[in-house]
């Protein structure tokens, strides 16, 4: 179909702004009237889409900017929109540009307004560090502290801040995907009483105050309930606006979207810029089959696929390309770019163990002579501190994209600090009481209450001995842990942290907390594992304890790098829509991308966690411009490894068998039905092949690894053959 272009307005652009457009870019600039998806590939100039869109509604068809609204999902992006708009079109008076949250709020608080509802916002701002220096009597005054006393008064027991993590994102979760409270309970979370905590937060923010009191999920909740209620309200915001658009559409939940096609229902003029293959937040509540239903709620859609990548060399996107297209549940896009006079090759190593390739990370960093232009990804912010400790040793200096101090103050690192503490002194009652029930002993609650009456200036462990009354089992540990203590006294912090690990009992009393309190303990161990690598090389527990201050306080003052000559370290996550010359993906081994739990959901038959990790690392790759690198390594403290089913079948991608008679080899020596051998995984049987790809039924699920690689690192073998 061909289309009359409005040339004058393109030709104008191009010249003041030197912007060319594609054919499918001016579509969506032109396809002004009712519904239209704009389903666009990364690279593929989105934004100075929307903005040339809103300047030709404005400039060629005369709508007046307070007219438009444009809705996304960060104010991070409304503000890069709005700065955009205003050097595109810096002689048109502004248009609106907001978070969906701020949108919803905005009804909201006209509402209470009218029916003169009292109200308080309990996040934002500083109320709750206000309410933390301030004491106990401000706790209705935030969302956290209110949950802590919530958690504290149903469990006995103080929450950390991943189980407040986790317990906010199940309440976001269920408010985005509008749940009702029937269904709270099946909505898994990694917290205990986590339904009951949530029942009891609901019932006092509606009546433990004299106001009612509204977190940011209540501004969506509260605002779509309103607007299907308030009927004058809802007529007034849909004769507000003639023209609404949505970016980053496939971030948005269920709530969301029902806001937005409340307001759009009379006039119909909604553009909606999403990519179905970059939606990677299901755990937060957002809805990619939104996208993919989209002309089941407006069926006379236009739906636009915008391919081209701008970003790029062919290098990258045809791999990546290739790639996105395992998932089943997605629009059929084809990405391509037409950069292809430059770039590199995706690099693939495999490092002897996690330490090696942390190591090359570092030294090709070094090499780097323009450091901003340069990105290291990882799917766990765990994986940053290492990371950091040795771009910090090497003199490089570092932006974190997801500053988490939290690693830390957590109480797993304040742990290991007071058992290290323990070999300085062990006449010390206020630290054994810190960490006595996380060490071989069996000291009691009672017995420590017993022990801290005792004001003798000895040995804690001794006093316990003497004066308090201790089971019979109890008194071989204590004096087994009394001489630990001793002999620790001196040693270098890596011995001391495997010797707290083992002998004192701590990795066992991880375990038991685990299955009590729901935390997930690879981690917890992870942590241990970060801190034996930072105390590594260390002589004394007191350069180890000061090691810690100095990353945090490195950490800290990483965001003033942002922008500056400094690598960027970022999660897959919060990379998205970022773009750097080099990238570094690392730790793609198969527990961590995919994770354990993306695996067994898929060997059980639902794959819809699997794909989203396919999502994951697809925006990983596709924030390279010039130069991908994809690290994997065989060995993790002591454990061997697999590498990650995606790397893979990249590397299928990038190096296909180059001998089809050597292919045919294979495929004849694995064939469905063989009994094999994994040397990381054990025995499995054979189930399918896909090219290169092989599915093998091992004792803890099934696997698709890379035959190719497997046979050339020597790690399968055929036990017997199906064919015999």
């Amino acid at each position: 179909m061909s289309v009359n272009y409005k040339t004058a307005f393109f030709e104008r652009k191009q010249s003041e702004l030197g912007v060319a457009l594609n054919d499918i870019q001016k579509q969506a600039v032109l396809h002004t009237e009712g519904a239209v998806l704009l389903l666009a590939s990364p690279g593929s100039g989105k934004t100075t889409t929307i903005i040339m869109r809103i300047g030709y509604l404005i400039e060629e068809k005369g709508v007046q900017p307070a007219r438009i609204k444009a809705v996304t999902f960060s104010r991070a992006s409304a503000n890069d929109m709005k700065e955009r708009y205003r050097r595109f079109f810096p002689g048109l008076p502004p248009v609106q540009f907001s978070t969906i949250h701020s949108l919803a709020y905005e009804v909201v608080r006209e509402h209470f307004r009218k029916t003169g509802i009292n109200y308080q916002m309990i996040e934002g701002g500083g109320e709750l560090e206000r309410a933390e220096e301030e004491g106990p009597e401000h706790a209705p005054l935030h969302k956290k502290v209110i949950l802590r006393q919530i958690f504290k008064s149903l469990t006995g027991e103080n929450m950390t801040d991943d189980q407040m993590e986790e317990l906010t994102t199940y309440i976001s979760y269920v408010k985005n995907k509008m749940l009702p409270p029937e269904k709270w309970g099946t909505v898994k979370a990694g917290v205990p009483e986590a339904e009951s905590i949530l029942r009891e937060y609901e019932d006092f923010k509606r009546s433990g105050h004299p106001k009612l009191l509204v977190d940011f999920d209540d501004m969506l909740t509260l605002g779509n309930e309103i607007l299907e209620r308030d009927t004058a309200l809802l007529g007034k915001y849909q004769g507000k606006y003639d023209y609404m658009l949505t970016d980053e559409s496939q971030d948005t939940s269920l709530v969301q979207h029902e806001i937005i096609a409340k307001l759009v229902r009379r006039h119909g003029n909604l553009c909606v810029v999403a990519d179905d293959d970059q939606s990677i937040y299901s755990w937060r509540g957002a809805e990619p089959s939104y996208l993919l239903n989209f002309r089941e709620a407006f069926p006379d859609a236009a739906i636009l696929f915008m391919e081209q990548n701008y970003r790029s060399t062919t290098s990258i996107v045809d791999p990546a390309n290739q790639f996105i297209r395992r998932n089943k549940n997605r629009y059929n896009k084809n990405m391509f770019t037409e950069r292809r006079e430059e770039g590199e090759p995706i690099g693939i190593r495999t490092f002897a163990d996690y330490k090696s390739q942390t190591k090359h990370v570092v030294q090709e960093i070094a090499k780097s002579d323009q450091l901003s232009e340069v990105a290291v990804l990882y799917r766990n912010n765990s994986s940053s501190i290492a990371l950091m400790n040795a771009l910090d040793r090497a003199g490089i200096p570092f932006y974190m994209k997801d500053t988490d101090n939290r690693f830390f103050s957590h109480w797993v690192v304040e742990d290991i600090l007071n058992f290290m503490r323990m070999t300085y002194t062990d006449k010390r009652t206020d630290i054994l009481e810190k960490i006595h029930l996380k060490m071989a002993g069996y000291i009691s609650k009672q017995q420590m209450a017993a022990l801290k009456e005792i004001q003798n200036n000895e040995s804690v462990f001794d006093n316990l001995l003497n004066y308090v009354k201790l089971q019979d089992y109890q008194r071989g540990p204590i004096v087994a842990n009394r001489d630990t203590f001793r002999e620790m006294s001196g040693m270098p912090p890596l011995q001391a942290i495997r010797v707290i690990r083992g002998l004192l009992g701590y990795e066992k009393a991880l375990d038991k907390m685990c299955e009590w309190l729901g935390f997930r303990k690879e981690f917890l161990i992870g942590i241990l594992n970060t801190l034996e690598e930072i105390a590594d090389t260390l002589a004394t527990m007191e350069e180890f304890a000061n090691r810690l201050k100095v990353l945090e306080s490195a950490l800290k003052t990483s965001k003033r790098n942002k922008g500056d000559h400094a690598v960027t370290l970022s999660t897959f996550h919060s990379a998205k829509g970022l773009e750097f010359e080099k990238v570094y993906m690392i730790d793609l081994v198969d527990g961590i991308i995919p994770s354990s739990e993306d695996i067994k959901k898929n060997s059980a038959g639902d794959e819809a966690l699997m794909e989203e990790a396919v999502r994951l690392f697809y925006v990983g790759m596709t924030r390279a411009k010039r130069r991908l690198e994809l690290l994997t390594y065989q060995e993790r403290d002591g454990e061997k490894v697999a590498e990650s089913r995606f790397l893979s079948h990249i590397r299928t991608i990038v190096k296909p068998a180059e001998d089809s008679s050597e292919g045919e080899k294979l495929a004849a020596a694995f064939a469905a039905g063989d009994s094999v051998r994994h040397k990381v995984f054990g025995q499995g049987e054979v189930r399918g092949r896909h090219g290169d790809l092989i599915d093998i039924a091992f004792h803890q699920g099934i696997k698709t690894l890379s035959l190719q690689t497997c046979v050339e690192m020597g790690l399968l073998d055929v036990i017997s053959s199906n064919s015999d």
